[in-house]
């Protein structure tokens, strides 16, 4: 029998529980301290556990490691291969002095490729509830909520307008970046769970959302964002201007339009780079992604802009499309140049219009690819200006009874990340509302770990790139074929061991510290610290050591975990073994049984 034990928090509230060696806490400074010291998984939409699935791989338990990614993100296989990575861009190895990021992305590609081939998914089931949702959209965020109802005992059935599921991912992203039967592997990994699949299905055309209300407990409209964006400039309308999302949608649907053999594509994001590589995948000579700002601005990855370029699209920034032009076709887009000033409120570059220097390209076919919102439904409710339904961000309801909207729908374009988070979180309130209880919560699991075997020589081992194929005639021929070919299980194994395991924490025990400095001799970096002051925020969270050189000022020596790179060297050195650490994660855990 589980060995149970509760701390109340300051509000008197239970805020911490303690099953034999493992407590778990709610208490909201602990859940700052994850932010701070576990800046990738802070910076996942889906909060993914990636300092321990990282670590399991490098173990080489990789049906672990791919669980560890299932349990938050649901596709770990699709997204070790398209995810924006926003992780990466907050992990501690790429600070300054540091060197690059870890590939975070390629090694829970990595994870999906070397489990077992007879993997056994697992899942927690709850028993079922009688309660029924229909899901509008088999895209990720849909996938993600009918995956998680499904579990909590919920009759889901999921409406689908294309033939297949997928939504984007199966439509709007090219093979030779996701392959299909990886896609559909991880899909009947959600549909196998009892979900009923109905494709071909339109609301609008073939049921509306009052019948599908009258004979549901809830709806949940996660159907994306397909209408594109115009450009609103004169001479779009001419044949031969295409939507970019359209061109790429039509080329997965075996449907390819001609392509000619100069093409411009109009756009910055991951929808023009893929309108421009499969235009050379279907013969065109000629391929430019014109852009209005300069190239370090562009929204895609490095490997992105890289891949493209090596097989031939060349991007030509500081151009402002001002018309198309041509008679009774395209004929080409007239430019202006642009010149950068300044910032915008977001961050991004503000460009500006130079007068006077209009010219144009000449272009076979347009492929503008500036965006996409989603498509409004005939149905009663709170509407925006385009006559989309809207919803609360944080409830996920609409003004009508029953009625939810989750991923791209509710937020307009964004990550599969992002709309799989939002397909979770749509998917728990639902859950909560049609039952009046919650099935799981977000907790802070910490255990003692007695040894940390990082080698100080890891931190200098250079990041692994991701081998893809070589020669361009390979990667054209079949134009389907997976670009990048995924790291070896070596290659892998390397790479994890770059992470600094952040999720590791080392502190002093002030008690037993005989302050002679040790620690703070042998650190490779300024992370521990004389401090005659700790500043708290309103969580209760550290925010902020004030140091001091004076001795008589001393109140602690304090190990700073935002700077450690959890080498160990600390622990090894101390003459009085006061520093201990233990093993902090941000995990999600059922309510009823306290299971992760």
């Amino acid at each position: 029998m589980l060995e149970k034990s509760y701390y109340p928090g300051e509000d008197g509230k239970q805020s911490m529980e303690r099953i034999r060696d493992i407590a778990y806490s709610t208490d909201p400074a602990d859940f700052e301290y994850m932010k701070l010291n576990v800046p990738c998984q802070g910076a996942c939409p889906a909060s993914t556990n990636i300092p321990a699935y990282i670590r399991c791989l490098f173990d080489g338990r990789y049906d672990r490691s791919y669980e560890l990614n299932r349990i938050v993100n649901v596709l770990p296989g699709v997204l070790g291969r398209i995810c924006s990575r926003p992780c990466e861009t907050k992990c501690r190895h790429g600070e300054p002095e540091l060197g690059k990021p870890v590939n975070i992305c390629h090694i829970k590609r990595a994870a999906s490729d070397f489990k077992k081939p007879g993997h056994i998914y697992m899942e927690q089931l709850f028993a079922p509830q009688g309660k029924k949702v229909c899901i509008v959209g088999a895209g990720p965020s849909g996938l993600a909520a009918a995956h998680d109802l499904s579990v909590m005992g919920f009759e889901v059935e999921i409406l689908e307008a294309f033939d297949k599921p997928g939504g984007m991912l199966m439509y709007g992203i090219p093979e030779f970046r996701l392959p299909r039967d990886v896609l559909m592997a991880e899909i009947n990994g959600i549909l196998r769970l009892g979900v009923t699949l109905r494709t071909r299905v339109r609301v609008g055309r073939d049921t509306t959302i009052e019948e599908l209300i009258a004979s549901n407990d809830a709806v949940l409209v996660a159907a994306g964002c397909y209408t594109p964006r115009p450009l609103e400039i004169p001479g779009e309308e001419l044949p031969g201007v295409i939507s970019g999302l359209r061109f790429v949608i039509d080329v997965n649907s075996g449907t390819p339009p001609a392509i000619g053999k100069k093409v411009l594509v109009l756009g910055a994001g991951f929808t023009a780079f893929d309108c421009a590589r499969l235009a050379l995948r279907l013969g065109a000579e000629d391929v430019d992604i014109c852009i209005r700002s300069t190239e370090d601005d562009l929204r895609v990855t490095e490997a992105e802009i890289r891949e493209a370029k090596r097989e031939g699209v060349r991007i030509k920034g500081l151009m402002l499309s001002d018309a198309i032009v041509g008679d009774g076709k395209v004929e080409g887009v007239r430019f202006r140049r642009t010149r950068p000033e300044g910032f915008r409120s977001d961050g991004r570059r503000k460009v500006v219009p130079i007068e006077g220097s209009e010219f144009v390209v000449p272009a076979d076919i347009v492929l503008v690819a500036v965006g996409q919102g989603a498509e409004p439904i005939d149905t009663p409710g709170r509407k925006d200006a385009r006559g989309v339904l809207t919803a609360d961000r944080e409830t996920f309801r609409t003004s009508v009874e029953k009625l939810y909207l989750a991923g791209d729908f509710m937020t307009g374009p964004g990550t599969v990340i992002e709309s799989i988070a939002g397909g979770r979180k749509a998917a728990a309130r639902i859950a909560e509302d049609l039952t009046g209880r919650r099935f799981r919560e977000w907790a802070v699991r910490i255990e003692d770990a007695k040894v940390t075997d990082r080698e100080r020589e890891w931190d200098f081992i250079a990041a692994r790139k991701m081998p893809a194929v070589t020669s361009i005639e390979d990667r054209f021929n079949p134009p389907d074929r997976e670009v990048e070919l995924g790291y070896s299980s070596d290659e892998a194994r390397e790479e994890s061991k770059r992470c600094y395991l952040c999720y590791l924490h080392y502190e002093i025990d002030v008690d037993r510290c005989i302050y002679c400095r040790y620690c703070i001799d042998v650190a490779p970096r300024d992370c521990i610290k004389l401090v005659k002051e700790i500043r708290t925020g309103d969580s209760g969270a550290i925010t902020e050591l004030v140091e001091t050189k004076e001795w008589r000022e001393v109140s602690a020596v304090v190990i700073d975990n935002t700077r450690c790179i959890r080498c160990g060297a600390c622990l090894k050195i101390c003459p009085v073994d006061c520093i201990s650490v233990s093993k902090v994660e941000l995990v999600e855990r059922l309510i009823e049984t306290g299971r992760e």
